[in-house]
């Protein structure tokens, strides 16, 4: 092989493997947001956890007690639920599913776990979110519970 056919496949392998980084950045992103948003409940540091959310009055909640609109009756919903540290207990999050709808939008799938003395929890989850000019938001969060707890 001569030397500009090595430079030629050299830059070829180069943009392909930047081009598939890129394409991963997305999700890299969102399983930032995800981790953050474990790290912050397991601290009990519910404004930290909301960060994660669309602060916008367009944010919803979808749970077992119909749809909660705008993040801060969001906020209001999980301080209600989980008052303490011992309620909130430690979470985890599996079997994640992340989905691209378009460059700035994707859909999660997912498994959480709750562990505390009160008594573990578990169900799935659905997000959607969008990349905002401060990074990826969850606009609208699905949460339900499924009995018994989906284990880790």
């Amino acid at each position: 092989m001569k030397s500009w056919e090595r430079r030629g496949l050299f830059l070829l392998i180069l943009v392909a493997s930047t081009a598939a980084a890129d394409a991963a950045t997305p999700q890299a992103e969102i399983r930032a947001v995800l981790d953050k948003q474990v790290a912050a409940w397991n601290r009990a540091d519910l404004e930290t956890f909301m960060q994660t959310y669309w602060k916008s009055p367009k944010t919803a909640y979808v749970g077992p007690n119909g749809i909660q609109r705008g993040w801060q009756s969001v906020l209001g919903r999980y301080r209600r639920a989980y008052p303490n540290p011992q309620a909130m207990g430690k979470t985890t999050f599996s079997n994640l599913e992340i989905t691209m709808l378009a460059p700035d939008a994707a859909v999660v799938l997912g498994h959480w776990h709750l562990e505390r003395a009160s008594g573990n929890l578990g169900g799935v989850f659905s997000l959607v979110l969008r990349k905002f000019p401060e990074g990826w938001r969850i606009i609208l969060d699905h949460t339900s519970l499924v009995n018994p707890p989906v284990q880790k």
